[in-house]
């Protein structure tokens, strides 16, 4: 008798996938007027996102991570850039650096909706003891078949990271 086939896999696949994404957060966490605020580059939705959420924040740092920060996108705060990290768990290292040289105890992660789960994992695998509040930017103006694919994306790369491939080379 066989338990696992490939039907019984695939709708397991499927139940993990809407798990996935329902518990995902859908709404930005309580950030405090101090809080260390890091967000992920990778979509254009990202730093506008967190420079939003920065108002009414004048002693929030701001910290930009990843490939192709070299700027602040015409940000008019303070922001802290790092540029060479190319991948989330690349970023979780940055991250991981900044938080300990700063000795922060407790970070918000700005990432998008479906890139959350994932990098949290990440972030949190690299710094298990820092309290990080996920604050995920909305998926919005893009069609709902973009949406299922970027989601399904996501999902892989985050069964995959679970069972210990960090990323790929």
């Amino acid at each position: 008798m066989k338990l696992l086939t490939p039907s019984l896999l695939f709708g397991l696949f499927v139940l993990g996938g809407i798990i996935f994404k329902l518990t995902s957060p859908n709404d930005c966490a309580n950030i405090l007027p101090n809080d260390s605020i890091f967000v992920l580059t990778g979509d254009a939705r990202r730093i506008p996102f967190a420079v939003r959420q920065m108002k009414n924040k004048p002693y929030s740092d701001l910290y930009i991570i990843g490939a192709g920060a070299n700027t602040a996108h015409g940000v008019n705060i303070r922001a802290f850039i790092e540029s060479n990290s190319k991948s989330t768990y690349q970023n979780a290292c940055a991250i991981k650096r900044i938080v300990r040289k700063a000795g922060l105890d407790r970070i918000v992660l700005i990432t998008t909706e479906d890139h959350i789960h994932r990098a949290k994992y990440l972030v949190k695998s690299e710094l298990p003891d820092t309290k990080i509040v996920a604050c995920p930017a909305i998926l919005s103006e893009m069609s709902a078949g973009r949406r299922l694919e970027r989601w399904t994306i996501e999902y892989i790369k985050y069964i995959v990271t679970m069972i210990g491939i960090k990323e790929s080379k």
